[in-house]
């Protein structure tokens, strides 16, 4: 059964699920949602099975990746699934909120429906896990992957989770984050420290940074997804007092030129 896999990541963790559960279902299709984010009309995968792996933004999903669900059309596949990876909680919701967006939009929701704890990225508002509580993070993740891998290899029907604390949670917050998202870049700056090597426009999934005489503008498509704060490679990119000197973060198994190769993919 050939399948196709859809992601959204801004630090490698949703990329690195969506690589584990490719590398054991084969025959398996590895697509970025950023590369459908000027695109126009309806999505139609040329696959029987179609999985979608995206992080948790809030108990609920990224604007893009929501957005990129509103224009999928499931009618020629057999099995539909999504892994969501977070940090703190809210999978259950963000699945929840995905299978409606589906049913809505072609009639049919998720076969089958997992979350993953991976290590958290929200700099914003806490440091990310490092050394032994990272790597513990990643190990108790890839084996949580693999045996999903094989529940969605043998086709099996999984009843989404259902958290009413995760629930409440989207309920109080994701409105908000989907109403300011785009424009929470105006909290960005870029210090002395920049040495104009434009990695962080390389990198954005939203396609939102433009380096204007050397250094890197943000134009307001934001994602949220702290991609640029977190990999800048002289950690000159802040968002407040709050982010400076807070652990940064990138899934190891991810490179930074497979970061960047999603802006050159076509959809």
């Amino acid at each position: 059964m050939r399948t196709v896999i859809y992601y959204f990541t801004g630090t490698g963790n949703s990329l690195a699920a969506a690589k584990k559960v490719a590398a054991s279902l084969g025959d398996t299709e590895i697509v970025p949602i950023a590369a459908f984010r000027d695109a126009t009309g309806e999505i139609s995968p040329d696959a029987e099975r179609v999985g979608i792996v995206c992080p948790v933004y809030f108990s609920g999903l990224p604007a893009m990746a929501a957005s990129f669900a509103e224009r999928l059309d499931l009618t020629g596949a057999d099995y539909a699934f999504s892994v969501v990876t977070h940090g703190g909680g809210g999978g259950s919701a963000a699945l929840r909120q995905l299978d409606g967006i589906l049913k809505e939009k072609a009639g049919r929701g998720l076969d089958a429906g997992f979350a993953v704890s991976m290590p958290g990225n929200y700099i914003l508002m806490y440091e990310s896990p490092a050394g032994e509580k990272r790597d513990g993070l990643l190990a108790a993740a890839d084996a949580d992957l693999e045996a999903i891998a094989g529940r969605i290899g043998q086709g099996e029907r999984v009843n989404l989770p259902n958290s009413p604390v995760a629930r409440l949670v989207k309920a109080l917050m994701y409105p908000r984050f989907r109403s300011r998202v785009h424009g929470e870049d105006r909290k960005f700056t870029v210090s002395e420290r920049c040495t104009s090597c434009g990695t962080c426009a390389r990198l954005c999934p939203a396609g939102n940074i433009e380096m204007v005489g050397g250094r890197p503008v943000w134009n307001h498509r934001c994602e949220l997804c702290c991609g640029c704060i977190h990999l800048c490679p002289v950690e000159a990119i802040q968002a407040g007092k709050a982010t400076e000197g807070r652990q940064r973060y990138r899934n190891p198994s991810v490179g930074i030129a497979e970061l960047e190769r999603r802006q050159e993919d076509e959809p």
